[in-house]
């Protein structure tokens, strides 16, 4: 192989890579749609139906502490840690733990929902985001 040969071997390279990339980042941002989707509807659905919205509070990364939040939303899974608020974003309720949190409560950003809830999970537990939705719907105020 020559220098030639190489270098353009290493620029094919370098251009499948980055083709690569952009595909991923496009299909990451099709299942973030698609999934925002989701959840605008849920909040849609749980408001049509009067069900109950609740303080949502968030958890400290260790799980040893709980802190107030100014969200008010549901609650999507048992373990209290996501949930969607009242204006149709997503929330992972787990935040750093710290005394300002403590005092004056924490501020947990809105994130991009996952198509499925649990991907990649150590226990190995997963479930379609639309499942999950749809049983806390048919779980009404009784879910908790």
């Amino acid at each position: 192989m020559g220098g030639d040969d190489g270098l353009e071997w290493r620029e094919r390279q370098r251009r499948a890579v980055r083709a690569h990339a952009e595909a991923d980042e496009r299909a990451r941002a099709a299942e973030h749609a698609a999934a925002a989707e989701l959840v605008a509807w849920f909040a849609a659905e749980a408001t049509r139906r009067g069900l109950r919205t609740t303080r949502l509070t968030a958890r400290s990364y260790d799980g040893r502490a709980r802190y107030r939040t100014r969200l008010a939303g549901w609650y999507v899974d048992r373990a209290l840690t996501r949930a969607v608020d009242t204006d149709g974003r997503f929330h992972l309720l787990t935040v750093p733990g710290s005394v300002l949190s403590r005092l004056f409560g924490a501020d947990p950003r809105s994130d991009p929902a996952p198509l499925v809830v649990g991907r990649g999970g150590r226990d190995g537990e997963s479930v379609a985001l639309r499942d999950l939705l749809t049983r806390r719907l048919d779980a009404g105020d009784d879910w908790g």
